[in-house]
């Protein structure tokens, strides 16, 4: 199973919405709350090209956006490869 991040905040429905297709994939993930943490939202931003919105979501290390983006790529049938794949 892929290493899959997701930078979050408490009370995102975005959030929220990303990791309830994540949990409906069967993937594990790590969540990283970034709510009251300046050091983890700078690592998210530099990680994730200067985005500042979360979720920002990573697979296998991987940036693939956020919730919508995640959306995007299952719709595409993209997803689950990727969620499968091990690196």
């Amino acid at each position: 199973m892929a290493k899959v991040e997701i930078y979050t905040t408490m009370l995102c429905g975005y959030c929220y919405r990303a990791k309830k297709l994540l949990e409906e994939r069967g993937a594990a993930f790590t969540e990283i709350d970034v709510m009251t943490d300046g050091k983890l939202r700078d690592e998210m931003r530099r990680r994730a090209g200067g985005r500042t919105s979360v979720p920002q979501i990573f697979i296998d290390g991987e940036h693939v956006g956020g919730c919508d983006d995640l959306y995007a790529l299952d719709q595409a049938g993209k997803l689950k490869p990727l969620l499968q794949a091990s690196h």
